[in-house]
C-alpha cells in the first residue's frame, strides 16, 4: 500500500508540473493552484484569528515575530499568520515608517484562535511569555486589536474592549467582509472595518446576469440584517432589468430553526428550473452547513458568490464536486510580486506535521515563476525552502481577507507613525490610566487614515470616504482530490460607462457542465423576433408563452411585451421582423392576367365585327332579314363596343378611367340587353297579336322596337346621373386587399347605385328571357326565339356568378373578375345568337333560301 501511494503521488506531482508548463503560456498571470487536505470536519471550518499590534521604540531583528510559526496552531489560521508576518516584516524594513521603532504582533485568544476561545476569559497575549520580553508591555502606549473574518466574533471583541475598557487594546479593526452593523458607532466606538464596503456587489452579479442572459435564478442567503439589506438590493435591481427570483431560501441563522426547515429549501431548490443560483452570506454559518448538505445530495447549479465561499469545497474522493464552475467575485487588487518571494523564503521545517508528498497541503503557483528553474525531481523534493514551490497544508492563495490583513497593518502602522510625528518626545506612562488618553489620541490618527499601500492601491479605514469596490471575477474549477483551479476570467468596475462596467473573457470559462458554452437559466425560452411574450396567470414575470405578432405586425427584438404595428403603406415580412414599404399594384398590361384579359377583348372584339361584316355582306339573304336585321346590326354594333370597353379597366386608373368605366359599360350593355329584348318582341308580335289588316300589325312590328332601345337606355342614363350626382368613382388606394401591396382600382363610389345598375340589367334581361322563352316554339322558317333565349340565359348565369366572385375577391383580382363577366356575358348573346346564322350562311348557304324550304314544305305534305 505503501509503495501505491507513492506511485500515485510522484503520478500527481509530475501533472502538476505539466500543468503548470500549459499555464505559463497564458498571456497573464491570473491562475493559481491550491490543493485542500483536510481530516476531519473541524479542519473543514474556517477559523477566526486575531492578533495585537503595538509598536516598540527599539529596532528589532528583521525576524524577530518569526517564532510564532513555532507554536502548533490550527492549520487553517497560518495563512492569516503569514500574510500578518509579511506585512510586519515589509514594515519594518521601511526606514520612512516608523523609524526607530518595531511594529510588532502577538496573538490574540488562544494561539490566534479566537473561533473556540471563550472570549469573556479573553487572554490579551499569547501564553508563551518568553517571546514577550518585558520591555513590549512597558513600552507599548496604545495597542490595536485586529479580528476576523467572522463578523460576529469580531463584535464580540469590540463589545468586550468597550465593556471591560481595557486599556492596554483599546481599539479593534476587523479584516472580515464589510459589514453595516459593525458600522454602528454607538455599540462600536472603537472597532474600525478596513474592507470596502460592497456597494456594487449586486450590481456586479447582475451584470453576469444581463451579460449570460440569465432571467431566472435563484438566491440563498442568510437570514440576517445584512442578508434582507442584501435581497432588497438584489430585489430592486433585478426587476430594473427584467429578472425573476425563482425562489428564494433564507437560511435563518439558528442551527434548531435551520433544522426544521431544511426538508423545505432541499425541495425548494431541487424542483426548481432555474440553474444559475447566487449564494450570499457568511461562511461557518447555517448557510455553510446548507451547502455541504447539498453537496453531499449531489446538487449541481451554477453557483455565484463571493469569494470566501470558493473554499469551502472539500470533496477528496475522484469525482468532481458541485461547485466546480462556479463564478466567485472578489474585491480587485493589485498582485505582492514579494509575497510571493516571501513565502518562498520561508522554512517550514519546524511545522509540526510532517511535510510529505503524500500530505501535500497547498500549493501556490504564480505563473511567472520559470519552471524550469526546478533541473530534477529529487532537487525540487528535497529543497526545505521551497524556492519554486512551497508545499504546505493549508489554502495560501491571496484573497479578501488576507489582502485586508496586509491594508489593515499598514493603516495602523500609518496611524502609529502619524502619531509619533506629532509627539516626538515621549515620555513612559507609567499609569494603565494614562493610556486611555493616548489610545483616544491614536483613535483620532486611525480613523483619518488614507494611505496608498505600496502595491498602489487606496487604502481608506473611514467607511464615510469609501470608494465603491471593483471586482475581480474568478472561475472556480474543482478537480477530484481537492485539486481547485481559479481562474481571473473578467472584472466589474463601476467607474465606466454602464455598457462598459463588465468585461469577460467567456473563452476562459468551463461550467459546471465540463463545457465551454455557457448555461441557460430562464424560466421560459425567449420569444424570438416576431413573437410576443403573453404572461402566465399567477407565475412570475419571466414565465411566459410566446405566440406569433397579429397581421402586419412586427417585433424586431427578443422577449417583445407587444407587436407593432405597420404603418398603412408597409407590411409585415414573413417572419414578421420588419416593416418593409408596399409595392403599389393594379391591373396593368404588362401582367399576364390584365395581358390575357386584353388579348381576349381584342379577340372578341374583331370576331365581332367579323360577324357584323358578314352580316352586312348577306344582308339580302332570308336569315339575316328575318326578325329585323337592323336590330342585329345594331347590336353586333354594340357588343363590339363592349368587348372594347373592358380594356377601361385595365391599366393604371384615374378618375376619368373610373368614371368611363361603369358609364360605358351599364349603357353599352342596356343597349344590348334592350336590343334582345326588341328582337323578341318583333318575335312575339309577329305571331301573337292579330288585328284586323296586315298593314296595322306590320306597323307595331315595325315601330315598337324602335322605342324599347331608346326608351332602356334613357332610363339608365337617368340612373347614371344620379349616380354621379350623388356618389361618382373614383380611385381608390387599397392598402388590406394584398399582402405586400398597395392596389390601385376603382371605387364604385356608391354601392348602392353600381347594383341600381345591374339590378336594371337584370331586369331586362330576365323580361327577354321570359318573352323568348314564350316564343320559343312559334313556327317559323328563321325563328330565332330560342337563340335568344339561350343566350339570356348565358347572360344571367354569368352576372348571378358574377356576385358572389366579385365579394369574395380582392385587390386587382377583382378588376379582373369584372372584365371576365363582361367578356363572358357579351360573348354569351354573340355566341348564342349570331354564331349559329354565320355558320348556315357561311357553310350551309342552301338552308338560307325560302324557295329550299318551300319545297322542303311541299314534300312533307
Amino acid at each position: 500500500m505503501a509503495d501505491m501511494e507513492k506511485a500515485y503521488t510522484l503520478i500527481v506531482f509530475f501533472l502538476l508540473l505539466r500543468l503548470s508548463f500549459i499555464l505559463c503560456s497564458f498571456p497573464e498571470a491570473t491562475c493559481f493552484w491550491r490543493i485542500n487536505h483536510n481530516e476531519n470536519l473541524e479542519s473543514n471550518m474556517r477559523k477566526d484569528c486575531g492578533f495585537i499590534l503595538f509598536t516598540i521604540p527599539v529596532h528589532l531583528v528583521e525576524d524577530h515575530f518569526r517564532v510564532l510559526l513555532d507554536f502548533p496552531l490550527p492549520v487553517n489560521t497560518y495563512p492569516y499568520v503569514l500574510v500578518m508576518l509579511f506585512a510586519i516584516e515589509e514594515i519594518n524594513k521601511n526606514p520612512n515608517l516608523l523609524p526607530n521603532s518595531t511594529l510588532g504582533f502577538t496573538f490574540l485568544g488562544d494561539q490566534c484562535d479566537i473561533t473556540s476561545t471563550d472570549l469573556n476569559n479573553l487572554n490579551m497575549l499569547s501564553k508563551s511569555g518568553e517571546m514577550n520580553p518585558n520591555y513590549i508591555c512597558e513600552y507599548s502606549f496604545c495597542d490595536v486589536a485586529l479580528t476576523g473574518p467572522t463578523w460576529t466574533v469580531s463584535a464580540r471583541v469590540g463589545t468586550l474592549l468597550q465593556l471591560f475598557k481595557i486599556p492596554q487594546v483599546m481599539l479593534s479593526v476587523t479584516y472580515g467582509p464589510f459589514h453595516d452593523s459593525l458600522s454602528d458607532r454607538d455599540l462600536f466606538p472603537h472597532l474600525y472595518q478596513i474592507a470596502p464596503k460592497d456597494t456594487s456587489l449586486v450590481l456586479a452579479m447582475v451584470s453576469l446576469m444581463i451579460h449570460f442572459l440569465w432571467k431566472w435564478v435563484g438566491l440563498v442567503i442568510l437570514d440576517d440584517d445584512q442578508g434582507v439589506q442584501f435581497l432588497s438590493d438584489m430585489k430592486e435591481e433585478v426587476k430594473t432589468n427584467e429578472i425573476c427570483l425563482a425562489f428564494v431560501n433564507m437560511i435563518p441563522a439558528n442551527m434548531q430553526l435551520y433544522i426544521e426547515r431544511a426538508e423545505t429549501y432541499y425541495f425548494q431548490i431541487m424542483t426548481s428550473s432555474a440553474n444559475v443560483v447566487i449564494i450570499y452570506g457568511n461562511v461557518n454559518s447555517t448557510l455553510e452547513v446548507s451547502f455541504r448538505r447539498w453537496e453531499m445530495l449531489g446538487i449541481w447549479r451554477l453557483w455565484i458568490t463571493t469569494s470566501q465561499w470558493d473554499v469551502i469545497s472539500r470533496s477528496r474522493d475522484f469525482t468532481i464536486d458541485s461547485f466546480h464552475g462556479t463564478l466567485s467575485l472578489s474585491h480587485h487588487y493589485q498582485e505582492i510580486s514579494t509575497f510571493k518571494h516571501f513565502i518562498q523564503k520561508t522554512n517550514f521545517s519546524a511545522y509540526p506535521e510532517a511535510v510529505s508528498l503524500v500530505r501535500l497541503g497547498w500549493i501556490y503557483l504564480n505563473c511567472s515563476v520559470s519552471v524550469c528553474e526546478c533541473k530534477t525531481l529529487n532537487h525540487c523534493l528535497s529543497n526545505t525552502i521551497l524556492e519554486l514551490l512551497p508545499w504546505h497544508s493549508f489554502d495560501m492563495a491571496m484573497n479578501d481577507e488576507r489582502y485586508n490583513i496586509y491594508n489593515a497593518v499598514y493603516a495602523v502602522a500609518h496611524a502609529f507613525h502619524n502619531m509619533r510625528l506629532q509627539q516626538v518626545d515621549i515620555k513612559v506612562l507609567e499609569s494603565w490610566e494614562g493610556l486611555i488618553p493616548r489610545c483616544m489620541q491614536v483613535n483620532d490618527f486611525l480613523k483619518n487614515v488614507r494611505l496608498i499601500n505600496p502595491i498602489g492601491d487606496p487604502v481608506n479605514i473611514n467607511q464615510g470616504r469609501n470608494l465603491d469596490a471593483m471586482y475581480d471575477i474568478f472561475n472556480v474549477l474543482n478537480f477530484p482530490q481537492g485539486y481547485v483551479l481559479k481562474v481571473k476570467v473578467g472584472q466589474f468596475s463601476p467607474y465606466f460607462a454602464h455598457d462598459q462596467q463588465l468585461f469577460l473573457s467567456e473563452d476562459m470559462i468551463e461550467w459546471a457542465t465540463g463545457s465551454r458554452q455557457f448555461s441557460t437559466s430562464v424560466c421560459s425560452m425567449p420569444c424570438h423576433p416576431g413573437f410576443k411574450k403573453s404572461h402566465q396567470e399567477g407565475k412570475a414575470d419571466c414565465c411566459f408563452d410566446c405566440s406569433r405578432c397579429p397581421a402586419n405586425e412586427i417585433s424586431n427584438t427578443t422577449d417583445s411585451e407587444e407587436c407593432v404595428k405597420c404603418p398603412e403603406d408597409w407590411y409585415a415580412d414573413t417572419e414578421q421582423t420588419h416593416c418593409l414599404p408596399k409595392a403599389v399594384t393594379f391591373l396593368a398590361y404588362e401582367d399576364p392576367l390584365g395581358m390575357a384579359l386584353v388579348c381576349l377583348a381584342l379577340c372578341f372584339s374583331v370576331l365581332t365585327a367579323l360577324v357584323l361584316g358578314v352580316f352586312l355582306k348577306h344582308r339580302e339573304t332570308p336569315i339575316v332579314k328575318a326578325n329585323n336585321r337592323t336590330l342585329s346590326y345594331i347590336l353586333l354594333t354594340a357588343l363590339i363596343f363592349c368587348f372594347l370597353c373592358s380594356l377601361l379597366f385595365v391599366g393604371n386608373p384615374n378618375t376619368t378611367t373610373c368614371i368611363l368605366q361603369q358609364t360605358t359599360f351599364g349603357i353599352l350593355f342596356t343597349v344590348s340587353v334592350s336590343t334582345v329584348l326588341a328582337k323578341t318582341l318583333t318575335v312575339v308580335l309577329a305571331f301573337r297579336i292579330t288585328l284586323p289588316g296586315r298593314r296595322m300589325r306590320g306597323l307595331m312590328v315595325s315601330r315598337i322596337p324602335k322605342y324599347i332601345i331608346p326608351i332602356c337606355t334613357v332610363v339608365q342614363i337617368i340612373l347614371y346621373g344620379i349616380w354621379l350626382w350623388t356618389s361618382p368613382p373614383f380611385v381608390d388606394i387599397d392598402t388590406h386587399s394584398e399582402h405586400g401591396c398597395i392596389t390601385i382600382t376603382c371605387s364604385k363610389g356608391s354601392v348602392m347605385a353600381f347594383y341600381c345598375v345591374l339590378g336594371y340589367l337584370g331586369s331586362l334581361a330576365l323580361v327577354s328571357f321570359t318573352v323568348a322563352f314564350l316564343a320559343r316554339n312559334l313556327p317559323d322558317t328563321f325563328n330565332e326565339a330560342k337563340f335568344l333565349t339561350f343566350s339570356m340565359l348565358v347572360f344571367c348565369s354569368v352576372w348571378i356568378t358574377f356576385l358572389p366572385v366579385y365579394h369574395s375577391s380582392k385587390g386587382k383580382v377583382m378588376v379582373a373578375v369584372e372584365v371576365f363577366s363582361i367578356l363572358a356575358s357579351s360573348m354569351g348573346l354573340l355566341g348564342c345568337i349570331f354564331i349559329p346564322k354565320c355558320y348556315i350562311i357561311l357553310l350551309r348557304p342552301d338552308r338560307n333560301s325560302i324557295q329550299k324550304f318551300r319545297d322542303k314544305t311541299q314534300m312533307n305534305q
